[in-house]
């Protein structure tokens, strides 16, 4: 995964001097922009104004020079969607594969988790390949605002959704090992049904603000419409979305990590004092667990970073950088099917816990 993002960072980081002068977004006036210019934001010109390529009529967002140059860049451009198709040829047919496996039989309580896990990435990535051809098409949104709300809702709502079915899956094998007899009186199915539909139905109504501003605008000067990439944070409107999303990351990604982090350690730590070898067992979780912080971290302390920022100091510029490592977020979407085939395949039958040796307890390979 380092082999990915570094390169995308360094690209990044160097993509002004890669830029082609010929483009037609580099040939504009920067005199009339402020010195400094505060990336990805700008200000509402006018209330509308019809676009030339599509029926629907789009607000003017008046931007500055450095904004184009990024969403127009390379990076944008090319290197983001390239990323972004990658992760959907790989992870398109194993989710529908899971999909398929897990609905073709009665499933236990991790198979009802599993299914929400493999949904969720799986809406995730439909909903990438909108953000493709927007890429692709240098950065011009043609499919209406209507379509922007729902992608930029599908895409954040899904990511939590991952999230939050990763953090009940690690709880189930949490109580399966560390609390046993607890787990054997439970009711698994309806645990497992109850909190993939909690999951499910808190973030889409978390994801409703987001339809009550406008997402995509027409960038004045340039025969180009952003979706949710260019908002003016100096409306009032859009400054109290800044503590909404921050809130969002907290429950969202901060909360169910912190939880995640306790049950690996905790679940490491018991199977250490079991009687049999877990030592494979153990280094896959550490495994995937590491893989989970990788992919979901970078990505959502910087978007955390950027929005204190925003709210602090008016400063915008780390969305730029928050942009290529949510590249890593659609790659754990392909990788999560690999995941929990290794999670099973590095489990047996039975857990014997010197505490209690003589009570075999079937867990792992249930959960």
């Amino acid at each position: 995964m380092r082999r990915v993002f570094v390169p995308l960072l360094l690209m990044l980081i160097f993509e002004d001097s890669l830029q082609d002068p010929a483009s037609k977004y580099s040939r504009i006036n920067t005199s009339n922009y402020p010195l400094n210019p505060k990336t990805f934001t700008g200000t509402i010109e006018s209330n509308a104004s019809q676009l030339s390529n599509s029926s629907q009529t789009q607000p003017v967002i008046n931007v500055s020079a450095n904004v184009i140059n990024h969403t127009a860049g390379i990076i944008s451009t090319r290197i983001i969607p390239f990323a972004y198709i990658l992760a959907i040829l790989i992870g398109i047919p194993s989710n529908v594969f899971v999909l398929a496996c897990l609905s073709g039989k009665k499933v236990l309580s991790s198979g009802i988790l599993y299914f929400s896990l493999a949904l969720s990435d799986l809406l995730l990535l439909f909903s990438l390949t909108f953000r493709v051809h927007y890429h692709l098409n240098n950065s011009d949104w043609i499919f209406g605002e209507l379509a922007c709300k729902l992608v930029t809702a599908c895409f954040y709502g899904n990511i939590y959704c991952s999230i939050h079915a990763h953090m009940c899956i690690s709880v189930m094998r949490y109580f399966a090992v560390v609390h046993p007899f607890l787990y054997r009186t439970m009711r698994k199915r309806f645990c497992a049904i109850w909190m993939s539909l909690t999951i499910w139905v808190v973030f889409s109504i978390a994801m409703a603000p987001e339809f009550v501003v406008q997402q995509s605008f027409h960038v004045s000067g340039q025969e180009l419409v952003t979706c949710h990439d260019i908002q003016p944070y100096e409306e009032a409107s859009y400054q109290a979305l800044i503590p909404y999303r921050l809130s969002l990351i907290c429950i969202g990604f901060v909360f169910p990590s912190l939880v995640i982090a306790f049950i690996y350690g905790s679940i490491i730590y018991h199977l250490n004092r079991s009687s049999q070898d877990w030592k494979r067992y153990i280094k896959a979780s550490t495994l995937v667990f590491v893989i989970f912080l990788v992919c979901f971290a970078p990505c959502n302390l910087l978007l955390f970073a950027h929005y204190v920022k925003l709210y602090t100091q008016r400063q915008y510029e780390l969305y730029a950088y928050y942009r290529v490592a949510v590249c890593l977020c659609s790659f754990h979407s392909c990788l999560d099917p690999f995941l929990s085939y290794l999670l099973t395949k590095t489990s047996t039958s039975q857990v014997k816990f010197r505490s209690f040796s003589s009570i075999p307890l079937k867990a792992l390979s249930t959960i």
